[in-house]
């Protein structure tokens, strides 16, 4: 019984070196054929240091209100392509890259200092550095996903600068990794080998996930495909968007939507399979006198799935209350 007791011991020890030193001496190579994100960039775009990141915007129009346009995860400026134009005719129309997506900057460990800026709170924040710095003093927030969730956040957080919000079928009660497995994903051996799972299972998985946030998924075109897949080839993409999963936090935002006070619109496509319409309607019942349009036909993105049907709801919306 002896040997055998040993043979045992001796496997449980290797196993569990294998387990804790193993992940650390996995190389990690950088990705090739990648960019720094200004090399990326469209002939519209506009680039400005906030919280010491190089922030990627476009804007458009001169009106006298200005609408920040907040786009969800995965997502980027080119999210709006169908509506920033049309919008911009009667307002001033900033949208931008949030920290970890499109053409902004991606620091990386080491550069920041305090909260990391691709937390919830820290994009937030970001949201008014940046009115601040287009000389912006209060604004119409419109978000969509989990650019919603920033864009409430926001809200929350300086209500004296936000005129309005419009969430576009808002991740607020649902989205991000659930609460065990941020804690698995801190876990050091984990967080060294997180890169390489984004690289393996992100571009396969957000493919799927394109075509369940329309609708119709016949009218993804291969300009849309392209516009979406373009930020990946943006240095330390990888690494970022694993940053970002690790900074996220549990808000309980749901629990402070009735402290709400600017007027919110809340817009739903009728056969959203990615944050289901249930969810909007309960974020319009529980911000007090929010209204809520259901877009018939569309899915996640009505904005670029129904364009037409979308800013009618967003026009007639702002008339009444700017």
């Amino acid at each position: 019984m002896k040997p055998l007791r040993r043979i045992i011991l001796v496997v449980i020890v290797i196993t569990i070196l294998i387990l804790t030193i193993g992940p650390f001496l996995i190389p990690i190579p950088p990705l090739e054929n990648t960019f720094p994100t200004s090399e990326l960039a469209d002939p519209d775009s506009k680039f400005v240091t906030i919280h010491n990141i190089n922030t990627h915007y476009k804007i458009a129009g001169k009106g006298d209100n200005t609408l920040m346009l907040l786009h969800g995860f995965g997502a980027s400026t080119f999210t709006w392509h169908k509506v920033i134009n049309p919008l911009s005719e009667k307002y001033t129309v900033i949208a931008y890259d949030r920290t970890g997506f499109g053409f902004t900057s991606r620091p990386m460990p080491g550069e920041w200092k305090g909260e990391s800026p691709y937390s919830q709170e820290s994009q937030a924040d970001q949201t008014i550095a940046l009115m601040d710095t287009l000389g912006v003093d209060k604004a119409v927030l419109i978000g969509s996903s989990a650019g919603g969730m920033i864009a409430a956040l926001t809200v929350l957080k300086y209500p004296e600068r936000i005129k309005a919000l419009i969430l576009v079928d808002a991740a607020i009660f649902r989205g991000g990794p659930p609460g065990w497995l941020i804690s698995v994903i801190r876990i050091p051996q984990i967080k060294r080998l997180g890169p390489l799972f984004v690289r393996k299972y992100f571009i396969r998985s957000s493919e799927g996930a394109r075509e369940l946030a329309w609708h119709d998924p016949s009218k993804l075109t291969l300009e849309i495909l392209e516009g979406y897949k373009k930020p990946l080839r943006a240095k330390n993409w990888d690494r970022a968007l694993w940053e970002f999963t690790l900074a996220y936090r549990l808000l309980h935002l749901e629990e402070r939507l009735s402290s709400i006070e600017v007027p919110v619109l809340v817009i739903t496509g009728d056969d959203d399979r990615i944050v289901p319409q249930e969810d909007s309607v309960r974020i319009a019942k529980e911000i007090p006198d929010a209204e809520l349009v259901v877009i018939p036909n569309s899915g996640h993105v009505p904005h670029e799935e129904t364009p037409e049907e979308f800013l009618e709801a967003v026009n007639k919306f702002l008339e009444k209350v700017l």
